[in-house]
């Protein structure tokens, strides 16, 4: 994105909206249709294949809004939609709840690989994706904070892999929307120090911490 281009409207609110509101979306509706009984398999994933596709509706949606109301579609919301549409057609179609426990593990994967081969050839992807140019903060600081992001876009995607063999799918999904979502936002702030050491103005903190990078 080009540094003189006229920012897009920012609108705090939105941005949760489309970041976030699938997820909780997901979460409503398999808490919605999960069996009493947690034995009851048969019942636990016709909750997932309802809470899926209720996800993917979501996803779409938070993407129109997103261009509706934001006058942009970032590159790394365009990729999330994809992965979702794709990991979500094959858990419904296959009946298996993994596809959609392993998709944030490929986004993440992703994301981290595409920041790092940024990296090699001195390139901030993080930029890109985001179609962010946070005010005031220079390229030394957008080199760091792509470092930064894509180690700890790594380190997600081992902890995701782990959570989905080792628990079961509902304390998964409650990692994945509570735990996950706090730490995200933990990580943003402890970035603050660093990239106001490079430049980074209140306006460009503020987008900072109402937008920052997620699956």
């Amino acid at each position: 994105m080009n540094p003189q281009t006229k920012p897009a409207p920012k609108s705090s609110w939105v941005n949760l909206l489309v970041d976030f509101g699938p997820l909780l979306v997901f979460f409503l509706a398999y808490r919605h249709f999960a069996p009493a009984n947690e034995t009851d398999m048969v019942g636990t994933v016709a909750a997932v294949i309802k809470g899926t596709v209720a996800f993917m509706v979501a996803t779409v949606i938070a993407l129109a809004v997103s261009k509706w109301r934001l006058g942009h579609v970032s590159p790394m919301l365009w990729l999330t939609t994809i992965l979702i549409l794709g990991f979500g057609s094959v858990t419904v179609i296959l009946r298996d709840p993994f596809y959609v426990q392993i998709k944030p593990t490929a986004v993440y994967l992703l994301f981290s690989a595409v920041l790092f081969v940024g990296l090699l050839r001195g390139k901030p992807m993080l930029k890109y994706l985001l179609q962010s140019a946070f005010e005031g903060l220079n390229e030394t600081g957008w080199l760091k904070l792509s470092r930064n992001w894509a180690w700890f876009f790594l380190v997600l995607a081992v902890l995701n892999t782990t959570l989905v063999y080792t628990v079961s799918f509902d304390i998964w999904m409650q990692a994945k929307l509570w735990g996950f979502t706090v730490i995200s936002f933990l990580f943003t702030f402890s970035q603050l120090p660093m990239v106001l050491r490079h430049g980074m103005g209140e306006a460009g903190k503020e987008e900072l911490i109402e937008n920052p990078p997620h699956d």
